[in-house]
């Protein structure tokens, strides 16, 4: 079943196009790396996504309900009460870790659950608990973000989407603030979560990664996705001269 139908997505910022008719869908269980240079469009596609951003025209569809329309007018949103229907299906995390600075790691993670989606206080806890403890933070429940470094608070971000119980997961360049040493901690937990069969979608410039845990690869570049694959046939062999020739920078 797909989780995710993205189909002839369209955006621009007043004369500049930055998304051209993309379509990408995403199954259950599967995870999708979204590569290419600055500036492609990315981080733009994931905003329109999770309707951050307003599509200008297509359609977006979660687990078989199309939430966006597209019409000859333009793209037709629904109300707002049916996108906050639609954003429980994924969790999202972002590079710059997003975390309530006045608010415990335990409170920035249980926050959502107990006050959004109403669930039970102790068993929230129970759970934020143990997220902690699977994503390698365990002792930290009760610091504050300002006492955490860049790849802890990104651990908490992580743990905050999970707590949630979203049918997939967006990273947005989830290791691009960091440190290689840092960046290694966090792809090591991203791939326990692919190893566990978590949808993802990840936007990220970290290629080796892409490469180990993708089922699929996309190559974005001037707002449209230019080869598609897997990432044997992306990465390793890539058809379109263009991604040979960004795959070739990145190597220099």
């Amino acid at each position: 079943m797909s989780v995710l139908e993205l189909e002839n997505i369209k955006k621009s910022f007043g004369s500049k196009v930055v998304l051209q008719d993309i379509t990408l869908k995403v199954d259950e269980g599967e995870v999708v790396s979204i590569i290419g240079p600055s500036g492609s469009g990315k981080s733009t596609l994931l905003r329109c996504a999770t309707f951050l951003e307003h599509i200008d025209n297509g359609a977006i569809t979660y687990t078989g309900q199309k939430v966006v329309a597209k019409s000859a007018q333009g793209a037709v949103y629904p109300s707002k009460k049916e996108i906050q229907r639609a954003c429980a299906n994924f969790g999202l995390v972002f590079q710059n870790f997003n975390l309530f600075p006045h608010f415990s790691v335990l409170k920035n993670i249980a926050d959502a659950p107990i006050v959004i989606q109403k669930r039970n206080k102790v068993e929230v806890y129970k759970e934020v608990r143990e997220l902690l403890q699977k994503v390698g933070i365990g002792d930290k429940e009760n610091s504050y973000p300002c006492e955490l470094s860049g790849g802890q608070q990104q651990r908490v971000a992580i743990a905050r989407a999970l707590a949630l119980h979203p049918k997939m997961l967006y990273f947005d360049e989830p290791t691009s603030a960091l440190d290689p040493e840092i960046t290694a901690e966090i792809l090591r937990v991203m791939k326990e979560l692919a190893a566990e069969k978590m949808t993802m979608v990840i936007v990220t410039h970290e290629i080796d990664f892409a490469k180990a845990v993708s089922d699929r690869v996309v190559f974005m570049d001037g707002g449209m996705v230019v080869e598609e694959g897997t990432p044997e046939e992306v990465i390793s062999n890539p058809k379109n001269e263009r991604t040979k020739t960004f795959l070739t920078k990145l190597s220099v």
